[in-house]
């Protein structure tokens, strides 16, 4: 559901300036589904003013498509500080700082992992875990967040 729902909202986030980072259904109150939509400028920013614009784009499409059946409850996001990690770029941007992610398919027995992140070449993602640097295939990711640090929080403030 979330593939056909990108294809959805995709070109209107675009046409608005904004990079979609990650979309997701959750359960939520009541048994009313959540469809969660991050997104940010291209710069990394992403302000309230811009979230309730972006809402009420993807409002106006989804009631058009109407690609969930029943109720559901449309939350439009940043993707914050201890943001996930959800595209290649992501992998790039955030080089020198802790990671944890999980696994699709476990290498040497283990899905989870905290480390530093180095970067990524090709589709392979770089890290550090305990001073031993480690590769694992971006398809194997299944999912990966930031760790909220001192680094990050300066990182952010400075950005602001």
């Amino acid at each position: 559901m979330t593939d056909k729902i990108t294809e959805i909202i995709s070109p209107v986030c675009t046409a608005m300036g904004y990079e979609l980072v990650r979309i997701q259904m959750q359960s939520g109150p009541r048994g009313v589904p959540v469809l969660q939509i991050m997104a940010e400028r291209p710069d990394g920013t992403m302000r309230v003013e811009d979230c309730e614009a972006l809402s009420r784009e993807i409002s106006v499409l989804l009631d058009v498509e109407d690609p969930i059946a029943g109720e559901y409850t449309l939350e439009v996001s940043s993707p914050g500080i201890d943001r996930p990690l959800t595209r290649p770029k992501d992998f790039v941007t955030y080089a020198g700082h802790l990671v944890k992610f999980q696994l699709s398919v476990p290498v040497d027995g283990h899905r989870r992992f905290k480390a530093m992140l180095r970067g990524m070449t090709e589709s392979l993602v770089q890290v550090d875990i305990d001073g031993e640097p480690l590769e694992f295939d971006f398809d194997n990711i299944q999912k990966a967040k930031l760790v909220m640090t001192d680094e990050l929080l300066k990182q952010a403030l400075a950005k602001d």
